[in-house]
């Protein structure tokens, strides 16, 4: 069931940074830091389960699988990713339903043509504008919660220009979108151009080394947009840790000045005190 907080945040003007988790470690920390949302995101989950771009790969029953998990195990509103809604308006039937069943929130629909691609990578093309408003519709009307939320989003912006990415965000508006995410702005002028034109709530994609500027969430909120996500935050601090300890070691061989988490403490995360107590408690029986 859709969590009611994550739309009752936005309708107050509370300010929404989501952190993209991609697997159970990620979303267990990020669960317990106080962010109204998470963000689950499609790049992350194609890498780190199966080592491989986001270029479409990836289909419905690999995402939902492991965004059911994510919903599972954690206490925090959940916007996930669905690319294209995996297909034509049935299929977008079929996703609303199976993540909303899942437990998301909010869910994520872009105007990709399939296969789709990382929003801030080349060669993105999308449909015609109709086509993706007959997707928002579809989405609205299989919806069984108003509090389970449609993040309409365009990558128009990077092929055909932010006067086509504003047209298709104020049509994606008026077709009953919840929130309106244009991908991709290239400067804050921009950014602000989207929040001058598009009357709901707006989403802001955070990625570091994309197309669109780093902005903390302070500035974000100032410039009129509802939520920012940051999806690569997550495994790029995780990629880039990783080598840190694997070249120590590599390296040579000493690894007692690496920066790690405390091994008791991260037992302790994945859930062994419980372990313990059951033992504790069944140990004489």
């Amino acid at each position: 069931m859709a969590d009611p907080k994550l739309k009752q945040m936005i309708e107050s003007g509370e300010f929404i940074a989501a952190p993209g988790v991609f697997d159970m470690i990620s979303t267990l920390v990020a669960d317990r830091m106080g962010f109204p949302a998470l963000y689950v995101t499609g790049y992350g989950i194609a890498a780190s389960h199966m080592g491989l771009p986001d270029a479409g790969i990836m289909t419905y029953t690999d995402m939902e699988t492991r965004v059911r998990q994510i919903v599972q195990g954690s206490n925090t509103p959940v916007i996930a990713d669905a690319d294209t809604g995996y297909g034509g308006l049935l299929n977008v039937r079929h996703t609303v339903r199976g993540y909303e069943a899942a437990g998301v929130t909010a869910i994520q629909i872009e105007d990709q043509e399939y296969p789709k691609k990382c929003g801030h990578t080349p060669g993105r093309r999308v449909v015609p504008l109709e086509d993706m408003v007959a997707k928002i519709k579809v989405a609205n009307d299989n919806r069984s919660s108003e509090d389970f939320l449609i993040i309409a989003r365009t990558d128009s912006r990077t092929s055909l220009g932010l006067d086509e990415a504003l047209r298709r965000g104020e049509a994606f508006e008026k077709a009953g979108a919840d929130v309106v995410f244009i991908e991709s702005p290239e400067t804050v002028e921009e950014m602000q151009r989207i929040n001058d034109r598009i009357g709901k709530p707006t989403l802001a994609n955070m990625v570091s080394g994309g197309r669109t500027p780093i902005l903390p969430s302070a500035e974000l909120a100032k410039l009129g947009f509802a939520i920012g996500i940051h999806p690569a935050l997550g495994f790029l601090a995780v990629g880039q840790a990783l080598k840190d300890a694997y070249g120590a070691l590599a390296d040579s061989g000493d690894v007692s000045a690496t920066n790690l988490e405390d091994f008791g403490e991260f037992s302790k995360l994945m859930g062994f005190e419980d372990v313990w107590e059951f033992d504790k408690k069944w140990a004489e029986v």
